[in-house]
């Protein structure tokens, strides 16, 4: 397992997290299409290899079981593959482990987006969030600040409040390719 210095930094994977439903993999695909980069959706994947939907393995499986899938696959990715945009479900960042694989070997960008404009989102979303589901607002609204400690570690923060996806994607490109050129002379 490489260290983070050892890993070139154009090599690095690019870690999206924030709450569920902030556009974590809109965003995260135009990204990876704009550095020419694999886009890998954590949640989408555990999917896969479950062979069955998420709110279906949180119903079957449990939620302890889900999670140790997901920090599982994410560790595995953070340490064992480069040149990856990976967009993580929303409470995969609360886990310790997930965080340390994330800062230690990626690039980490929080796509927050504020409460006011979050809750417009919330009938969009509710049936397809299993931890969403029977909630109150309020509780949810509990959540979404609570989460809001754990993504406060990170490289880098977009606000997308008032950002379309394109435009949000374009910030974090630009940003990533600014880190590039700034810290170029010291890659190895």
């Amino acid at each position: 397992m490489k260290e983070h210095s050892e890993i070139p930094l154009r090599e690095r994977n690019i870690v999206l997290i924030g709450f569920m439903g902030v556009g974590k993999t809109t965003i995260g695909q135009l990204v990876a299409k704009k550095l020419y980069r694999d886009f890998i959706d954590v949640d989408q994947e555990i999917e896969n290899r479950c062979n069955m939907p998420i709110p279906m393995i949180f119903e079957q499986m449990g939620e302890d079981y889900f999670r140790k899938v997901e920090r599982e696959l994410i560790v595995d990715l953070c340490t064992n593959t480069r040149l990856k945009i990976i967009s993580l479900g929303g409470g995969a960042y609360l886990q310790e482990e997930v965080r340390n694989a994330c800062l230690s070997h990626c690039i980490v960008f929080f796509l927050d987006l504020s409460w006011e404009y979050w809750k417009d989102r919330l009938p969009l979303i509710v049936n397809s969030r299993p931890l969403l589901k029977n909630k109150t607002l309020e509780e949810v609204e509990q959540l979404f600040f609570k989460r809001r400690e754990a993504y406060s570690l990170h490289n880098s923060r977009v606000l997308t409040n008032e950002l379309d996806p394109e435009t949000a994607a374009e910030q974090i490109v630009e940003s990533i390719k600014l880190t590039w050129d700034l810290y170029q002379p010291h890659d190895k």
